[in-house]
């Protein structure tokens, strides 16, 4: 991108751009150090020029500067400053799109956006009539506007007149291709290192013209490049959580006059993945730390299970003192690290993260984006846990290692709470959404497209009942129908077994961990047959009982 902008000279080759094109890029990094408005910042006052100025030319680039804000629903009179890091994106890409270019270059125009404003911007974009070039990993970003994409593999640039579903196929395809085409070559090699290497009586009748293929044939294996390094992901599940995770009861919180949950009530049990959708300021991450307990609410209770170990992915990166070294980072400042019943060096174990030993020696302050990501991940993954909590984990990270994140999520037997704006990560992580709306915060089943699903539902449902009663006011007036009888209340006693059933639940749980460590015990099978046939009968008694509390609690709560 660099180089389509002339800010980076090729080593070689040229680059021409037509005379008069002009060509803007929205970058990842958002400058630290300006200033002011927001619409001085799309207008670039800083770079206007007062002498012989232009008033007509002026007059256009406000104008598209005004829609466009209007548009991205910003504020124009804003401080910059005191914007969050998504909504400065927002502001970027405005100023970037304002000035109508020939050629729009975008790279990771999606990160730190919420899922109504990528939205938004594919809408826009796909009405783009000049030219879009952007790098991105969301993946369904790319699917719904690329319609050509570059490969950047091995040093070579690969062209592919697709989309991106149909780019994965034929990839594979190629790779496979090509692994059987090395697959030969090796062998042709192997056959023809033989040759060379056999007695005085062959070297004396060999064809040079075979020893001067042979040459080439090493002199090209020797340039082949091997495929990129992808990231070994593995997640240490701890000892099970209760079956019990949380449980929020008419909880409600706002930050001065701003509400973020009202009566909001959730249960969240072991085994559950759970996906948190708004947008960007809604309180998302105020969500989360209830859910976590690392915040008291204002109103109602929330309950945390037993035996919760948990993991934090932070948005932020908080979690990373970008002083220290990704090896001091990641194995707290010793050259060993215990994974699962294992020891490895920090080196070695940050290899499969593709950290090189010179890049694990380096400073988080100096990394890339998505190698910080990678060195959270890194440090999460040493962790024992069965809860994982991933705030943004999406930012940065390559399609690759999505994808592996992806299925070791699906894989983990414990809980996933998780704040994303990747729609195919939740589409393939999540088996429940909450998600901030207009009307308040609601809870749906499936991930991202069984969200959008249930909405349209919603919609039709409303748009029949409206006019089911606009064509009944047109009609004769009819005696209203019985109303339907009001759910049947819970009588007292109902209710007080109801508060006790938690704690009930929790008791039996405690039990049978207990029953759990002493049958996991060696020695506990060297003692009679009578003895472990209790034990087994007083577990499966408990289990029964368990299975039966629950049964209950869901009874009366429905």
């Amino acid at each position: 991108m660099r180089i389509l902008t002339g800010d980076v000279v090729p080593d070689s080759g040229s680059v021409t751009l037509r005379s008069g094109a002009r060509v803007a890029r929205l970058s990842q990094e958002v400058p630290r150090d300006w200033k002011g408005t927001i619409k001085s910042i799309v207008l670039g006052e800083s770079e206007a020029h007062d002498d012989d100025p232009d008033y007509e030319e002026a007059w256009k680039i406000e104008h598209a500067a005004d829609s466009t804000l209007s548009r991205m629903q910003l504020d124009p009179d804003a401080d910059f400053q005191t914007l969050s890091s998504g909504l400065k994106r927002r502001v970027l890409l405005a100023r970037a799109i304002s000035r109508s270019p020939d050629v729009l270059l975008l790279d990771e125009p999606t990160n730190h956006l919420d899922i109504a404003s990528i939205l938004w911007l594919e809408n826009f974009l796909s009405r783009w009539e000049k030219t879009l070039i952007f790098v991105t990993h969301d993946r369904s970003f790319l699917q719904n506007l690329a319609t050509r994409i570059w490969e950047i593999d091995r040093g070579r640039l690969f062209d592919w007149s697709c989309d991106y579903q149909t780019f994965l196929q034929r990839k594979e395809q190629a790779l496979a291709a090509e692994e059987k085409q090395n697959a030969l070559f090796d062998k042709k090699l192997a056959e023809e290192e033989v040759w060379i290497r056999q007695g005085i009586k062959a070297r004396r009748t060999r064809n040079e013209g075979r020893v001067r293929a042979l040459k080439a044939m090493r002199e090209n294996r020797s340039e082949r490049r091997s495929s990129e390094g992808k990231a070994k992901l593995n997640l240490q599940e701890a000892q099970r959580s209760g079956a019990l995770v949380a449980q929020l009861k008419d909880v409600s919180f706002s930050y001065e006059d701003k509400t973020i949950l009202s009566d909001f009530s959730t249960t969240i049990m072991r085994g559950d993945k759970l996906g948190i959708i708004g947008r960007n300021g809604a309180g998302k991450t105020t969500l989360l730390k209830l859910l976590l307990g690392q915040l008291d609410p204002q109103q109602g209770n929330v309950r945390l299970g037993t035996n919760l170990k948990i993991a934090y992915f932070d948005q932020l990166r908080d979690t990373l003192d970008p002083e220290k070294t990704v090896q001091e980072c990641v194995g707290d400042g010793g050259n060993q690290i215990q994974i699962g019943d294992k020891t490895k060096h920090i080196v070695g174990y940050l290899q499969d993260f593709l950290f090189t030993p010179e890049r694990a020696r380096t400073q988080i302050k100096f990394l890339s984006g998505g190698e910080r990501n990678r060195a959270l991940l890194a440090r999460l993954m040493t962790q024992p846990a069965n809860v994982i909590v991933l705030d943004e984990p999406t930012n940065d990270l390559d399609s690759e290692t999505l994808e592996m994140l992806e299925e070791q999520l699906v894989e983990f037997a414990g809980t996933v709470l998780m704040v994303s704006h990747d729609r195919t990560f939740l589409n393939n992580v999540v088996t429940s959404t909450i998600v901030f709306e207009d009307d308040g915060v609601n809870e749906y089943v499936g991930g991202y497209d069984d969200w959008q699903a249930a909405v349209e539902r919603r919609r039709e449902s409303e748009k029949q009942l409206a006019d089911s009663a606009k064509s009944e006011t047109k009609k004769e007036p009819v005696a209203a129908k019985p109303a339907k009888p009001a759910s049947k209340k819970l009588s007292f006693k109902d209710k007080h077994e109801l508060e006790k059933l938690p704690a009930r639940i929790e008791k039996l749980e405690v039990e049978i961990a207990k029953l759990h460590d002493r049958m996991s015990d060696p020695a506990f099978y060297q003692k009679g047959g009578a003895e472990i046939a209790k034990v087994s009968n007083e577990l499966a008694e408990l289990e029964q009982q368990l299975s039966t509390a629950f049964e209950r609690w869901e009874e009366l709560e429905g």
